[in-house]
């Protein structure tokens, strides 16, 4: 499978995805009568989240702002910032004087993000199409960069991890949310259904994390982390599998199999200062 195939399938598949949630008001792999995604309510986002339909149409694994130390009057950059739930949330963290980029390749995410923005009143976004292994943002012009579940699906993910140290300023910080796997069976490695699912494309925690360093950054960290259960896999997952090609048997008997090796951790660190 090629990295354009990757890129055409998850576009694809995420698409469906916000179809999905905007038809029966839940996110991508929650029940339809669902306020909030499935996704979003393991994150730990409220409800009353000032977030709306971007709320509903969360696909992430965890809430990269909760502890990131955004300040009022940064610039913000979301990769992969779908239908712009951490957008909206930065946005109102970094206060009229400060700015928030989204980047995201689906032009129906785009769309979307670009709605609840306007929705919210917000005039401090700005949602940008592009890749996120190569970022439509000038050098050394953002403050944090924030992620939500989206590097897991890069194919290229050392040059994310080069293009955020270089759109970072110097002593610029990013806080990410991402899945990563432990030992997962060949076939679900293989299997273009369960990379969009978040999981077959995803590395493990210590390669992340060496990968961040590699990429010139200092500090790494692994905060909190939420190994999933079956059950949990089975609700993040399920209908993003099914829907594309995967029968009912073969998905319970994977949960088994990869319960204990799938988890969501955040990813913290910086840019060294300039001298």
């Amino acid at each position: 499978m090629t990295d354009h195939d990757v890129r055409a399938t998850v576009a694809e598949a995420y698409t469906e995805a916000l179809r999905r949630s905007h038809e029966h008001g839940g996110g991508c792999c929650g029940p339809a009568e669902a306020p909030v995604s499935v996704t979003a309510r393991l994150a730990g986002y409220e409800e009353t989240a000032p977030a709306g339909e971007a709320l509903v149409s969360s696909f992430g694994c965890g809430n990269p702002l909760a502890f990131s130390g955004v300040r009022a009057g940064e610039t913000v950059l979301d990769l992969g910032a779908g239908a712009g739930l951490d957008l909206l949330l930065a946005a109102e963290k970094v206060g009229p004087t400060g700015r928030v980029i989204g980047v995201d390749m689906t032009d129906a995410m785009i769309e979307d993000a670009r709605k609840n923005a306007a929705g919210a009143g917000l005039d401090n976004v700005e949602v940008r199409k592009g890749f996120i292994e190569d970022l439509p943002v000038a050098d050394e012009s953002v403050d944090l960069v924030i992620s939500n579940c989206v590097i897991n699906l890069s194919p290229e993910k050392q040059r994310v991890f080069a293009e955020i140290e270089r759109v970072l300023v110097p002593g610029g910080r990013f806080s990410i949310s991402d899945i990563v796997v432990e030992d997962l069976p060949g076939w679900i490695r293989e299997n273009v259904a369960a990379y969009a699912a978040c999981v077959a494309g995803a590395i493990s925690e210590a390669d992340y994390g060496s990968g961040l360093r590699a990429a010139g950054f200092e500090d790494v960290e692994v905060g909190e982390q939420l190994v999933y259960s079956a059950e949990q896999i089975r609700g993040l997952v399920a209908s993003d599998l099914a829907d594309l090609g995967l029968d009912p048997a073969t998905l319970e008997g994977a949960y088994g199999q990869v319960e204990g090796k799938v988890w969501s951790a955040k990813f913290s660190g910086r840019k060294p200062p300039r001298g």
